[in-house]
């Protein structure tokens, strides 16, 4: 039986264990605080899946060295910026031998590494074990067991093979990939293009206005990645375009949810006032903006998020600097 640990007691850790556990493997969470270990040991995590009950296989600990202990995989679920001081605190008790699988979809500030460049960097894990997971994968639906799909990618096809045999269920159905790049850059992108999404909503456009930008941010997501290396066919696919959808289109995205009240006129910190959390795009957008720079690539509608979310612009400003862009042929 595969044993494996996810670091982290988040909505999308917590529906990860169940969908392990469902597939036939034991799961042991490390959780920062006592209490929340308490809760997922007595089978329910109040705090962000309270509907969800877990099995019996899943248990947690406030200790990572006891989580990791016998590992066969290691499932980091931590917040993407936050990845780099959890691995300096407990990188050490990844066994060596352990596929590494990433479910966070940001860009690190300030060094704009993507997180399997941090998870190598600072966990010393080479990159036949390191594991992306992305794809269309609303957590409460996962939770719910509603069929879904996505993506497990990595540089070595049998790594990709093997965390895909842990996970797959009668209701989650991942296929392999080995186009790390590109499911981390969809994964990433598409949080800002949410938001994007979530703010014509807020401001009452309707589906022309939010699949013009669900396709132009998905022609800007297919650039950059292209420009670092990604395979073109993933952007087509459910890291990609399967991803994006989910995003930008449910109620249950967070990053569609903030980029709705911005739209409404609240600010960034109205929002996490109201709401007690930020979407991983508000974090992500200035250093996918920075990557995009430094690689020459035009990323116009990410640009504008970063206006709003980092320099306090209205998003009413947003529609007409796009739509007054000079013209030019769809394929660029």
């Amino acid at each position: 039986m595969t044993h494996v640990a996810v670091m982290g007691t988040g909505s999308w850790g917590t529906a990860f264990s169940s969908v392990l556990a469902h597939a036939g493997c034991t799961v042991t969470m490390w959780a920062r605080r006592q209490e929340v270990a308490d809760q997922i040991n007595a089978g329910c995590n109040l705090d962000y899946l309270p509907d969800l009950q877990l099995s019996s296989s899943v248990r947690a600990t406030t200790d990572p060295v006891g989580a990791c202990d016998g590992a066969d995989i290691v499932v980091l679920a931590v917040p993407s910026q936050t990845l780099r001081a959890n691995l300096e605190q407990w990188g050490h008790a990844i066994p060596r031998a352990a596929d590494v699988v990433s479910l966070m979809k940001g860009v690190e500030l300030g060094t704009t590494k993507r997180m399997s460049e941090v998870i190598a960097e600072v966990g010393g894990v080479e990159s036949e074990r390191i594991v992306i997971a992305s794809g269309p994968n609303l957590a409460k639906e996962i939770a719910a067991r509603q069929p879904a799909g996505s993506v497990i990618a990595c540089a070595d096809m049998a790594g990709a093979e093997r965390v895909a045999a842990a996970c797959a269920s009668s209701t989650f159905r991942p296929y392999t990939s080995t186009d790390v790049v590109g499911a981390e850059i969809c994964g990433a992108t598409k949080n800002v293009v949410g938001l994007a999404v979530g703010m014509a909503e807020g401001m009452g456009f309707g589906d022309n206005t939010k699949a013009t930008i669900i396709t132009r941010g998905l022609a800007e997501t297919t650039r950059l990645g292209l420009a670092l290396g990604a395979e073109p066919e993933t952007f087509l696919g459910m890291a990609g375009v399967g991803d994006l959808i989910a995003t930008c289109m449910s109620p249950l995205s967070r990053n569609h949810r903030f980029g709705v009240r911005l739209g409404q006129g609240l600010t960034v910190d109205e929002v996490v006032a109201e709401t007690k959390q930020t979407a991983e795009g508000v974090k992500s957008c200035q250093s996918i903006l920075a990557l995009a720079v430094a690689q020459g690539v035009d990323m116009p509608i990410v640009e504008q998020v970063v206006a709003v979310v980092r320099d306090g612009h209205s998003a009413r400003d947003i529609g007409p600097r796009l739509m007054s862009r000079d013209l030019k042929v769809e394929k660029h």
